[in-house]
């Protein structure tokens, strides 16, 4: 038999995927739909790229009440550290979109920039961040302010999340991840 050659694929996943095979099942509106979805998302890593260059080179965007350009001057203005990996483990790490910890003043700022996203997106997200934060640094969340924000729809989503927040979050990835590493033990 001889092969094709696919090599340039190599790493890559196709949206329809036999890996994810789902989408087997989907009418057509639901086609679309998840099309849309992967596009979203394929568009939104692109944003993500642009923003990290612009906070990096220090370019300000104009003032405007867009959500790439609230998201960019914010985190220019409080210089930010854009796409901030944060690891605890191999079962547990993330990246932040932009962070920013200041020690004199025990203070946490996490943004995260959502693009293409339908619906209005939840701090959850943050908040594994800021235990992720306080985990791999070991801060202590009732030592510090923290403090969230949304970017999405052309508008921001505050949060203040105290330690009754985060500790359980911190709890739960520590058990989950002495959990995951019993388990890989034993194999």
């Amino acid at each position: 038999m001889q092969w094709n050659d696919h090599s340039k694929l190599e790493g890559l996943h196709a949206i329809l995927s036999p890996s994810t095979p789902y989408w087997t099942k989907y009418d057509k509106d639901k086609l679309l739909d998840f099309k849309y979805t992967k596009d979203a998302a394929d568009i939104g890593t692109r944003y993500h790229a642009l923003a990290k260059e612009l906070i990096e080179l220090n370019e300000p965007l104009p003032r405007k009440n867009k959500t790439f350009n609230m998201y960019v001057n914010d985190a220019i203005g409080y210089k930010m550290r854009p796409e901030q990996i944060l690891y605890y483990s191999e079962y547990c790490f993330g990246t932040a979109d932009a962070i920013l910890f200041k020690e004199k003043k025990s203070l946490l700022r996490i943004h995260d920039l959502k693009t293409g996203i339908k619906v209005p997106a939840k701090l959850t997200q943050l908040e594994v961040y800021a235990a992720l934060f306080c985990l791999e640094y070991d801060i202590r969340p009732a030592d510090i302010e923290i403090e969230l924000r949304i970017y999405q729809f052309d508008d921001i989503l505050y949060g203040h999340p105290t330690a009754e927040n985060i500790v359980p979050i911190m709890d739960q990835i520590i058990m989950a991840d002495k959990l995951y590493s019993e388990i890989d033990e034993g194999e």
